[in-house]
């Protein structure tokens, strides 16, 4: 059994995009994992309310939104110690270098550019929710130090 084929832990992903069919697209592919359920949200307000309300594993998170954009959205949710241990993945179309060192400024974990290759996601979501998995109890042993070093 090789990594790509063994089991992932029960896992939420959310997906925020303001575009039905690109939303569509990413459940789809999101379907293809095992043991992998979907949310999803159409703008960054709903995006913050659903993680709030039931916190995902994962966020695949649309840059480029109307209302709050996807940079605000991952600055709010990686500035919030609750939510800063979310793996976030920007899809975006955008290419400019300064578009992505932006997202690397605000936390963003991975890209995916726009047109998404379904091997690509899959491979950079597999990879980052068994990331998840080894880096929950590190991330709460830091936290806990915080908490002391904080009193």
């Amino acid at each position: 059994m090789t990594a790509k084929d063994a089991p992932l832990p029960p896992s939420k992903v959310l997906v925020v995009d303001d575009n039905a069919q690109n939303r569509e697209l990413l459940e789809a592919y999101m379907e293809e994992l095992e043991n992998v359920r979907t949310d999803s949200a159409v703008n960054g307000e709903e995006a913050l309310a659903k993680v709030a309300a039931d916190r995902p594993d994962l966020i695949l998170l649309d840059v480029m939104m109307p209302k709050l954009s996807g940079f605000e959205v991952c600055k709010r949710l990686k500035g919030d110690p609750n939510t800063r241990h979310i793996p976030i993945i920007m899809v975006t179309a955008l290419h400019e270098m300064s578009d992505i060192e932006r997202g690397v400024e605000v936390g963003t974990d991975d890209f995916i550019t726009k047109p998404v290759n379904r091997v690509d996601l899959l491979t950079r979501v597999r990879s980052l929710l068994r990331l998840r998995d080894v880096a929950n109890p590190a991330d709460r042993e830091i936290d806990y130090l915080d908490d002391l070093e904080d009193r």
